[in-house]
């Protein structure tokens, strides 16, 4: 349910903007996506876990913020992250 150090380690490598870049907007919302897509098959199986549902919830808002901060900074980099992250938008 949780998302692995390796597989975190993948997305921040393909995600960061520079070197040690661990902390930028791309890297949290390649992050979030993530751990939303393990979170989301993890409430097809347990559909009363109203627990995990918020915190579910409150990850899709926080990566919507971020989303939108990506958008009002940079439209082509908003496009390129939803593309790549095969959100749909």
């Amino acid at each position: 349910m949780s998302i692995t150090s390796e597989r975190k380690q993948e997305l921040i490598e393909e995600f960061a903007i520079g070197q040690g870049d661990t902390g930028s907007a791309p890297v949290q919302i390649a992050v979030l996506t993530e751990r939303i897509k393990n979170l989301t098959e993890h409430m097809q199986s347990h559909k009363k876990d109203f627990h995990s549902r918020r915190g579910l919830l409150v990850m899709v808002g926080q990566r919507r913020r971020l989303l939108d901060y990506v958008k009002d900074k940079d439209q082509a980099q908003y496009e390129a992250l939803i593309k790549s992250l095969g959100l749909r938008r």
